[in-house]
């Protein structure tokens, strides 16, 4: 717990996708993804990474012309790279600012975050490609932030920070049967004086239940017998009396 910090000083994908740091299995296959993948940064990708700002959540219509208006409030911007895509050519809704000193990154780092851009709201975090060990991107897994619907949440990050840990103390609960064996075995060794009755009263039970059944079964028959039987003593009664 000493070491702990809410910002990833070291990306793991596992870690990344527990909300604590603390999980030991991946809970979705994006995390076996980014595990699974050897990625290795872009070689032509150039500036100075530690002046490097990363800007996520832009509208597709915003230009490098509206960033650099808007960035430029906080210093001098060495260079400006709007990722597009390679068949269309349109914005792919992020992009990297490099700044010419580190008190504008800072500043920029600080106060142009959520900052309202072409009515919609920006993320800004330090650029994490070539700075983080171990880094992968949202592409193979990895990545921070995420969105809840799709369930796969990734912590450590500026958006979504870790949440500290909570250690509880082990404490054995003899409800669930942590305690003493001579505990947990009482009922084996309590008294059973109530089982024989039981058993007796089952018995009993299951020997009128035939006779239920064969009533239910041959009730009809039984009362045409009775009624034979009333009436041939009926007949014997009235040939004694004549």
């Amino acid at each position: 717990m000493n070491d702990w910090a809410p910002i990833a000083k070291e990306y793991d994908p596992l870690k990344a996708g527990s909300i604590d740091g603390t999980d030991e299995e991946p809970h979705d296959r994006a995390i076996w993804r980014a595990m699974l993948a050897r990625y290795v940064p872009n070689k032509g990708v150039t500036g100075d990474p530690h002046l490097t700002l990363f800007v996520a959540r832009l509208n597709l219509q915003t230009t490098e012309e509206k960033l650099k208006e808007v960035f430029s409030r906080y210093g001098d911007i060495r260079k400006i790279r709007l990722v597009r895509d390679l068949v269309t050519g349109f914005s792919k809704g992020y992009a990297f600012i490099e700044y010419k000193e580190e008190r504008a990154l800072l500043k920029a780092h600080r106060d142009a975050n959520r900052l309202v851009i072409d009515q919609h709201e920006i993320f800004v975090d330090f650029e994490l490609e070539r700075t983080l060990k171990g880094w992968i991107p949202r592409r193979l897994g990895g990545g921070f932030g995420g969105k809840k619907e799709s369930g796969q949440l990734r912590f450590g990050g500026r958006d979504r920070p870790f949440r500290k840990p909570i250690n509880l103390p082990n404490v054995k609960n003899d409800f669930y049967g942590e305690g003493s064996a001579e505990k947990r075995n009482w009922s084996r060794e309590g008294p059973r004086d109530w089982r024989p009755r039981d058993r007796d009263h089952e018995r009993s039970r299951d020997k009128r239940w035939p006779e239920r059944e064969r009533s239910c079964a041959w009730g009809e028959s039984e009362r045409e017998r009775d009624s034979k039987e009333e009436r041939s003593r009926g007949r014997e009664r009235k040939d004694r009396d004549r």
